[in-house]
């Protein structure tokens, strides 16, 4: 291809993605840059295997991790392009770490949580004119309920456009803010951003599944964890403070501790 008939191309197609309302003839359209922000408290022993496979992702991504575990850092420097020391609190984390990200997109993700092939792809090519969104989610270990529960909880946020963090929400840095960032509270503070960002766009259910832990589902029995987190969910629901929710998950108990 000459350099006349690459120019004509390349002319056509920004007037192409004109037409769409994908930018103006005399825009370029440029590719989304993306920060991953992770909170961690006491991750030393799954941190590097949730870092290492984000590597491949930093020509085009930032990784931010927010850290409040006590004494120093427990994330080595070279896996991540930020390290913040925070106070505790998920919510303040991960508000903290979107105060620092450069991206267009920004990706909030558990350390025991690994994302799948072409993440950022499937983001950019989904998202369209929506502002958020978030992934199906598959739990790591062989207990057959464990597939259930992911099945649940894919279905349930289908039905009701509300994400929990485990499925990984990505959000334009323009709706979060816009939707006032997560709250600051102990507990669901995923729950009430998704209904923020509700009233914003609803979500981009990604079909492609992260896979989290199913550590805390086998912690105090598959079962009583189920009715825990129902039990917790319709407190919340009914205004329970977040505070003694967070206590009563934390001890897996259902009553005040």
């Amino acid at each position: 291809m000459n350099v006349g008939s690459y120019c004509q191309e390349v002319s056509e197609t920004i007037y192409f993605h004109s037409l769409l309302g994908l930018g103006t003839a005399n825009e370029v359209i440029l590719p989304m840059k993306f920060s991953i922000i992770i909170p961690t408290l006491n991750e030393q022993k799954t941190i590097a295997s949730c870092l290492f496979p984000l590597q491949p992702l930093r020509d085009n991504c930032e990784i931010i991790i927010v850290d409040a575990t006590d004494g120093q850092p427990v994330v080595p420097a070279a896996l991540a392009d930020k390290i913040i020391s925070s106070e505790k609190g998920r919510a303040r984390q991960m508000n903290l770490g979107a105060s620092h990200a450069s991206g267009d997109m920004l990706i909030f993700l558990h350390a025991d949580t690994h994302l799948p092939k072409h993440v950022l792809q499937l983001i950019e090519q989904h998202i369209n004119y929506k502002q958020w969104g978030r992934f199906d989610i598959q739990l790591s270990g062989d207990h057959f309920m464990l597939k259930v529960i992911a099945w649940m909880m894919n279905l349930r946020s289908r039905l009701t456009g509300i994400a929990t963090g485990d499925q990984v929400i990505f959000v334009t840095k323009e709706a979060f803010a816009a939707a006032g960032q997560y709250p600051e509270i102990a507990l669901m503070e995923d729950i009430a951003l998704s209904k923020a960002l509700n009233k914003i766009s609803p979500p981009v259910c990604l079909s492609a599944k992260v896979t989290s832990s199913g550590r805390r589902w086998k912690r105090y029995g598959i079962y009583r964890t189920i009715l825990l987190m129902w039990s917790l969910r319709l407190r919340y629901f009914f205004g329970a403070d977040p505070q003694l929710l967070a206590a009563l998950y934390s001890r897996g108990q259902f009553w005040k501790p």
